[in-house]
């Protein structure tokens, strides 16, 4: 890495030894706390100081699958590979490898691995990382679905734009239209826990306040998901006095979503005629 920035590996000593400290901790934590549940049991295990760099590039062409199970026990993301081996837009979960870049791979992970793990626990670590992927994209398209909700309701098509407030840029998550003067702005925010209430309605303010700075004549609306609807009135009022136009609340059914759009687009007088 350039002088002044860390590699993973950096990032690895710097808590090597706290990790360590916490893990003997938990082990015998987990010994006194299900003391009374635990056997001992013959399970296979992959000795992974038996085998060379070369033994785990092999291994990784002949299964890539086994990847991201490997890089989940050695607490290493695609971001990490990429930044430290350039090697760019690595899908860990169906990884496509030639030799050259299974060895890269393999010598870079090598140091990082445990003595040896057991397989249930390599494939659990794989199941956690999964479910978590496929949460976080769910997630994600429930953005696009607000999205689409938008241009199907709205008088046009309703794209991510950016924009220009001096020397900033910022962007909008939905805006019409695609081209040209930004007539109306739309932040969509998911808000998922009550402690991020407070950051994401200021970015939903800063927002709106640099829309209208660039656009004067713009108008501003923001589509949100948060769960806890007693506090939905909450928010609003934390919002009113800014330069909001609206603010309305979507779940995740279809239903939902095309009624708190068409709401937004109503008062935004936006609806398609």
């Amino acid at each position: 890495m350039p002088d002044g920035y860390q590699s993973h590996g950096d990032y690895i000593e710097w808590v090597k030894e706290l990790a360590e400290a916490r893990q003997q901790t938990i082990e015998a934590a987990l010994r006194e706390a299900f003391g009374a549940f635990i056997e001992t049991r013959e399970v296979e295990v992959v000795v992974f100081t038996a085998m060379t760099a070369l033994d785990l590039a092999n291994a990784l062409v002949a299964r890539p699958e086994v990847l991201k199970p490997i890089l989940a026990s050695c607490n290493i993301a695609a971001r990490a590979i990429e930044r430290d081996l350039g090697i760019r837009n690595l899908n860990t979960y169906a990884p496509r490898l030639s030799e050259d870049y299974a060895k890269v791979i393999a010598g870079y992970i090598k140091p990082f691995l445990p003595p040896y793990l057991e397989i249930p626990s390599m494939s659990n670590l794989d199941r956690v990382s999964y479910i978590d992927k496929e949460i976080r994209k769910e997630k994600g398209r429930w953005e696009l679905r607000i999205l689409e909700a938008l241009s199907r309701h709205g008088q046009g098509p309703f794209r991510k734009r950016l924009f220009k407030v001096g020397s900033e840029q910022f962007e909008l998550d939905a805006a019409f239209p695609e081209h040209g003067q930004i007539e109306i702005g739309v932040d969509i925010k998911r808000i998922e826990a009550r402690r991020d209430i407070h950051k994401r309605c200021d970015e939903i303010v800063n927002k709106a306040d640099k829309l209208k700075a660039a656009f004067p004549d713009s108008k501003f609306g923001a589509v949100i998901y948060y769960p806890f609807i007693e506090e939905h009135i909450n928010i609003q009022n934390r919002l009113r006095l800014s330069k909001i136009d609206d603010i309305v609340f979507a779940a995740t059914s279809e239903e939902s979503i095309d009624s708190a759009v068409r709401l937004l687009l109503a008062t935004l007088e936006a609806v398609k005629e």
